[in-house]
């Protein structure tokens, strides 16, 4: 029998969630817990993390996983890591629903850096308004340079201060569109915008609202992981579920 664990929290996931259901295949569906209302799925639902590898691991041989599908956000690293950990050493099949990484078009004035610290180094010395559109995982890196002012936005109200002395938050839950970041990029006299090469459509507004208003864009590379499967869309997942039944491993 197959049974399903689905670690999600990206569009793409949720998009699974919903082909999985419709195909009527048992399946789990996993939120990290960062956010205070995730958006409603129709699996069965589990919060919060694993306890590492060995938690994984325990997790996929009581609940009888049978595979493994990692759609978490591509900077989820560790998430990643663990899951093709624990499934390398269980033998269960994993596959990655993983969305395109966006590359630069005419008219892009990108600066790619490899993490936060880079993204912290290439923001000028002068002070700068910057739209910071990474999350609040990683804010307190810039608090290193406290001059600028910082334009957040977050899908849920902050729970305590701001790691900044200076910032705005806009409370918001994507997608979002070209137009309306334009206006908000505009409105906020946004210089320069840091942002992770999280690919996908839905928040790649952004980034059109940057080539708009001609800014500079300090965009985050992806980290690297070690070689797993791969697929870019929902179809190809689903074809892979119908098909792994003797594709062990990753």
């Amino acid at each position: 029998m197959t049974r399903i664990l689905l670690l999600g929290g990206t569009t793409e996931a949720s998009r699974l969630a919903r082909a999985l259901a419709d195909a009527g295949l048992e399946a789990v569906f996993s939120y990290a817990g960062r956010t205070d209302a995730p958006v409603a799925q129709p699996l069965p639902l589990r919060v919060g993390g694993f306890g590492g590898v060995d938690g994984l691991a325990d997790y996929l041989h009581r609940q009888r996983i049978t595979h493994v599908v990692d759609a978490t956000h591509p900077f989820a690293a560790r998430m990643s890591r663990n899951a093709i950990d624990a499934c390398a050493r269980t033998g269960t099949p994993l596959v990655t629903l993983e969305r395109p990484a966006w590359t630069a078009a005419t008219g892009d004035d990108w600066h790619h850096v490899p993490d936060t610290d880079a993204a912290v180094a290439a923001l000028p010395d002068t002070p700068a308004r910057v739209f910071l559109a990474i999350g609040k995982q990683t804010l307190a890196p810039f608090a290193g340079k406290p001059q600028h002012h910082y334009l957040l936005r977050l899908v849920d109200p902050p729970t305590a201060p701001l790691p900044l002395p200076d910032a705005t938050a806009v409370i918001a839950r994507g997608p979002f569109d070209a137009e309306t970041d334009t206006a908000l990029l505009r409105d906020h006299a946004i210089t320069h915008v840091v942002a992770k090469n999280a690919g996908g459509a839905g928040a790649e507004a952004k980034l059109l609202a940057a080539r708009a208003l001609r800014l500079p864009v300090i965009l985050i590379d992806r980290p690297t992981l070690p070689p797993r499967k791969v697929k870019t869309t929902v179809a190809e997942v689903m074809d892979w579920l119908a098909h792994a039944g003797t594709d062990r491993g990753v």
